[in-house]
């Protein structure tokens, strides 16, 4: 392997992070000794996106879409099988492995179980200065004690702490100290994989508020993925939304929320609770039929066609849409401007928007019969 692009690095003022046609495939064997490939999980499967310095970009979509994997590919933990990653200038995909070990300072993560990211043998102390050990941060214990004990008070955990050991910790606590082990180093971009997922709700605010804090204060940049769409909202300045290792949807974060322009966004956010009853009452749900393909074997043309309510027999079973620029938002759907006109018609029903007062507040879809796949 040889060396990336290690000299021009991109101006301090743009994307920290670039993304270009990122696939991550990873191979089905069979045989005694599993040496015949069979086929490939496609998890990840041409995936563009970028994240400007200091900013929060937002990765949703369900279970088993490949946002996990698209961040662990991002670092450089899992493998890409072809694209290209970006980071500050360097091209990762391509660096040698003792020039990786060093950007991965630059580059940590926040694992999603607070609990099992934790090593129960390991007190605090020793779990936070082996990242500065490996990397050779610190000219001895009491320099390296000084940045853990700075760390500690920046994630709002007492001194105490360093001498105690994980299951002495609630869960909100455990968290605290996987965000403090990722800072440790001093990272420029820190990737929060379901951060809050295996917190109860209270603590869950209490830790996002966090992340907001040291953004500010320290300037980082972050990846954050998840599944609470409310979470993802207060947090992100652009929201990516993904569907079968591909992303469907990309927009500023309020756009996405008020206008969301792809069919499978829509129906992700027809699925959040309105804190309004009459509106509840009111807003049918947008219910997706039939089951997740398999990354395996992916629809031919696009991968939502087999579940979409507005999919058109022909164009969408054969031809797959591109990632396409629709005023502020990026959306790979073929009848996005025909669908958000309400010119396209879901089968079965008609849609009209249901828009309640306040700011901020999000429009949902309610319905009357029509003919299906059909156009107004």
């Amino acid at each position: 392997m040889t060396d990336g692009n290690e000299t021009g690095a991109a101006p301090r003022d743009g994307n920290l992070v670039e993304v270009r046609d990122l696939k991550v495939h990873f191979p089905i064997t069979r045989g005694v000794i599993f040496d015949r490939v069979v086929g490939h999980v496609k998890a990840v499967d041409g995936v563009d996106l970028s994240i400007p310095r200091g900013r929060t970009y937002g990765l949703v979509g369900e279970s088993g879409c490949g946002k996990s994997t698209l961040g662990r590919a991002l670092l450089q933990l899992t493998p890409p099988t072809s694209g290209e990653v970006s980071f500050d200038g360097v091209e990762l995909t391509r660096l040698a492995p003792n020039r990786m070990r060093e950007m991965r300072r630059r580059m940590q993560m926040i694992f999603q179980d607070p609990m099992s990211s934790l090593d129960p043998r390991q007190n605090v102390e020793s779990i936070l200065v082996e990242g500065l050990q490996a990397h050779g941060i610190g000219a001895d214990r009491e320099e390296r004690r000084r940045i853990i004990s700075k760390t500690l008070d920046a994630v709002g955990l007492p001194k105490w702490a360093l001498s105690r050991y994980p299951h002495e910790f609630s869960g909100g606590q455990r968290q605290r100290i996987g965000i403090a082990r990722a800072l440790v180093l001093g990272p420029d971009l820190v990737v929060a994989d379901e951060p809050v997922s295996a917190l109860d709700v209270s603590i869950q605010a209490q830790v996002v508020n966090l992340l907001d804090e040291l953004q500010t204060e320290l300037g980082l940049t972050y990846l954050v993925i998840a599944h609470d769409l409310a979470v993802v909202r207060h947090i992100s300045d652009t929201v990516g939304v993904m569907y079968l290792g591909a992303l469907v949807e990309e927009a500023p974060s309020d756009r996405l929320y008020s206008e969301p322009l792809h069919p499978y966004t829509r129906a992700l956010m027809s699925a959040v609770p309105v804190p309004d009853p009459e509106v509840e009452d009111r807003r049918e749900r947008i219910l997706l039929a039939g089951d997740l393909p398999s990354p395996a074997n992916p629809p031919a043309g696009c991968r939502f066609h087999t579940r979409c309510p507005w999919a058109q027999p022909t164009r969408c079973a054969e031809e797959r849409p591109v990632l396409r620029p629709i005023g502020a938002s990026r959306v790979a759907c073929h009848w996005a401007e025909e669908i958000a006109s309400g010119q396209l018609r879901p089968h079965g029903v008609t849609p009209s928007i249901v828009r309640p007062e306040g700011e901020g507040a999000t429009p949902h879809v309610v319905s009357a019969p029509s003919e299906p796949g059909s156009f107004v």
